[in-house]
């Protein structure tokens, strides 16, 4: 699950959850918006950014930028390059990613540091093996032309394992309680009669008033046929206009006129009409507690309520960082695409510490 907080964009190794919403804050922070940015000051040759006591270096940066252009030209070709969106190259979204999630590294591993989080033998011995593996892929020529060394890899690995591991830091002791009543998920037959369509461009066109009077009143009508004893499946399939007839849900997932009328129903119950903005429904419940379901709902709310613990304690810890962005020396960075480099930072490190 910590791993969620760290890679988020890209192909194999990323696309986890919370991280988007923590890359925004932090990339905003660092080109102005936050309260303590200093300006292009204090840098070494090589340096990107600063924040609090750590350094982006080139070297570092091109080590992130090789292999989340090798991840794109793996999945959408070489030709992705020759694509814009929203007058935005491809390249130029790839550095923004790149930017953002080495910050985020970064800062994860001060908070790490702040959090006393230390790495085991056991995974320090990971980290040189990562970093081993490597530079053991490059050629001589290419770690000259990227500026890297074990040293500066080894370091490169411990910040992410250190990150990796924060989550955990932090969430720590926090088991909050959820009742059955918060995680219930309740199991119902469903009636759906569409009060309009969709158009060519994928908006909704609602039905005249009349077409609209004439569905409800049909609606009355099969709620009441329901009432009365006649079979609820049976019924679906005549006149719904969804294929599905059973559906499982808990809080918060359902139109919220749905949600209200469902969770009061008793087993057997009919409901109202409800109507939304695309139809009318009428539910049969068939039970008011899916026990199962129930209990994995309640782990994806404490989860939830630890992820919401994580990001409190996190934007209070970027708040109080110095962010300081080497714009000139950003500014020149680009994608190169006449070297061949092939060695998988990301991969690597999954490989050692066996994520999959």
């Amino acid at each position: 699950m910590n791993k969620e907080f760290i890679d988020k964009i890209i192909n194999k190794t990323v696309t986890r959850i919370i991280a988007v919403v923590l890359v925004m804050a932090m990339m905003l922070a660092m080109v102005g918006c936050g309260t303590k940015v200093v300006l292009t000051t204090g840098f070494g040759k090589d340096d990107i950014f600063i924040i609090g006591d750590t350094r982006c270096t080139m070297p570092e940066m091109m080590v992130y930028l090789i292999d989340i252009q090798n991840q794109y030209e793996k999945v959408y070709g070489t030709g992705i390059w020759d694509a814009e969106l929203d007058g935005v190259t491809m390249e130029e979204n790839v550095k923004d990613t790149v930017l953002a999630r080495m910050a985020q590294v970064k800062t994860m591993y001060l908070l790490a540091v702040s959090k006393g989080v230390v790495l085991s033998d056991e995974d320090i011995e990971k980290v040189e093996g990562a970093a081993d593996d490597y530079i053991s892929g490059l050629t001589e020529a290419q770690i000259e032309y990227m500026g890297v060394t074990r040293e500066l890899l080894v370091t490169m690995y411990t910040e992410y394992a250190m990150a990796d591991r924060v989550y955990e830091a932090v969430i720590e002791g926090i088991n909050p309680e959820i009742s059955d009543d918060e995680a219930r998920t309740v199991v119902v037959q469903h009636i759906f009669m569409a009060t309009g369509v969709y158009d060519g461009a994928g908006n909704f066109v609602m039905y005249s008033q009349e077409q609209k009077a004439e569905i409800y009143n049909k609606a009355m009508e099969i709620k009441q046929q329901a009432e009365e004893g006649e079979d609820f499946e049976a019924l679906a399939a005549e006149y719904s206009d969804e294929d599905s007839l059973i559906l499982s849900f808990g809080r918060g997932v359902m139109d919220r006129a749905i949600e209200i009328e469902v969770f009061n129903l008793a087993t057997g119950q009919i409901s109202s009409i409800v109507e939304t903005e695309t139809g009318l429904h009428i539910f049969k419940c068939i039970s008011t507690l899916d026990r199962a379901e129930t209990e994995a709902n309640k782990a994806v709310l404490v989860e939830e309520r630890r992820q919401i613990a994580f990001k409190d304690e996190y934007d209070a810890f970027v708040a109080g960082l110095v962010k300081n962005l080497n714009n000139e020396l950003w500014d020149g960075v680009s994608l190169n695409y006449d070297i061949d480099i092939n060695s998988p930072f990301f991969e690597l490190y999954d490989a050692r510490f066996e994520i999959y």
